[in-house]
């Protein structure tokens, strides 16, 4: 019987109560089956995509996992839905812990998005770094939406390879809609896995351990990419402030309320 979990919602968004480790093992025990599940690391620029924009949030909201990658979002689960929520569950860590899983298992792993360079460069990175995983399929990215002809044409490609696994690599939200448009279709597990190609391959710098476990990651990802990120950090961290602001002044008027 398939591991169950439970679900808090923060901002209209399900997230599920997870770990590496019981997120890993929902992950493989659909791969094996190649049932086609959707599977999503969601931080704050997620998030709040989804919050503003209605067709995203629903997309991201018939994923069947989305795991809170990000001290922000872990620290709000756990503030305001009592989530008991140890840690984040960070995109390119689960994508190792599964990767780790699915070579134990000799499981096949599909390459969807990123550049070619990139795809070359993880087609050698992943079957060293992890023994017994096999690479059976890449697709670059169009940089652009499917049509309909090239969106069959490649399920037909992904399932005909016998991948358990896809790892989605299109950027938020791109990836998040891709991996929700081919929910029922592609017999799989389908990750969005965020920045983990780049990360893997050396294209981006993962930041100290101290600014990871401090919710300081988007600083040293601005500081090294300031022209991309700024926009978006200064945008939708002011954003998520003022959300989580309004819902701690919320939650304590109601709960003064409740006392008189």
């Amino acid at each position: 019987m398939p591991t169950q979990f439970s679900k808090t919602s923060l901002f209209g968004i399900p997230y599920a109560s997870v770990d590496y480790a019981s997120a890993t093992r929902i992950i493989i025990e659909n791969a094996l089956t190649r049932t086609s599940f959707g599977v999503s690391a969601l931080a704050v620029h997620g998030l709040m995509e989804s919050k503003h924009n209605e067709t995203i949030g629903q997309h991201v909201s018939r994923i069947n996992m989305v795991v809170p990658d990000g001290k922000p979002v872990q620290w709000a689960l756990n503030a305001f839905n009592k989530a008991d929520l140890k840690d984040r569950v960070y995109g390119p860590d689960l994508t190792r812990h599964v990767l780790k899983a699915a070579g134990e298992q000799h499981l096949k792993v599909y390459l969807y998005g990123s550049t070619e360079s990139t795809l070359t460069k993880l087609k050698e990175y992943i079957p060293q770094t992890f023994p017994g995983v096999t690479i059976c399929g890449i697709h670059v990215d169009r940089f652009r939406d499917a049509t309909p002809e090239e969106k069959a044409e490649d399920i037909k490609k992904i399932n005909a390879s016998g991948a358990n696994i896809v790892l989605v690599g299109r950027g938020c939200p791109r990836q998040e809609i891709w991996v929700s448009q081919h929910l029922g279709e592609v017999n799989a597990v389908m990750m969005a896995v965020g920045a983990a190609f780049d990360y893997f391959v050396g294209n981006i710098k993962r930041p100290p351990v101290w600014m990871q476990q401090s919710g300081l990651e988007w600083l040293f990802r601005l500081s090294q990419e300031p022209r991309r990120l700024f926009k978006r950090y200064a945008v939708t961290n002011s954003q998520y402030i003022f959300y989580v602001v309004q819902k701690l002044i919320s939650q304590r008027v109601l709960g003064i309320t409740t006392q008189r």
